[in-house]
């Protein structure tokens, strides 16, 4: 099983829709958080500790995370989807485009 994270800033609209649209792909185990204090599910180290993939919506949230998590990165591959924060939880042009950016990078 591959273990995938998502993350967002406030995990309230892309990180969860991501984390809902491969939940149900074998072989694949997801979970998603924001970055911001008042995300909805914060990012906790045992998260990070979980995931051997974890995905990024934005540039700004990869550097976030490096920033202050660099430690717990080092066998971790992060990979930006360079999804702006425009669209709504479960909004088609969402899934789309997560189906196009992310689908490739799982097993």
């Amino acid at each position: 099983m591959q273990r995938v994270l998502f993350l967002c800033s406030r995990n309230r609209l892309r990180s969860p829709t991501a984390e809902q649209v491969f939940r149900a792909w074998p072989g694949l185990e997801v979970d998603s958080a924001g970055l911001a204090a008042d995300a909805e599910v914060v990012l906790t180290n045992e998260q990070l500790d979980w995931a051997e993939l974890i995905v990024v919506m934005e540039a700004s949230h990869r550097r976030r995370l490096q920033a202050r998590h660099r430690s717990r990165l080092k066998d971790k591959q992060v990979v930006c989807l360079d999804i702006p924060d425009r669209y709504d939880f479960m909004q088609p042009e969402l899934v789309d485009l997560l189906l196009k950016k992310a689908g490739p990078l799982l097993r």
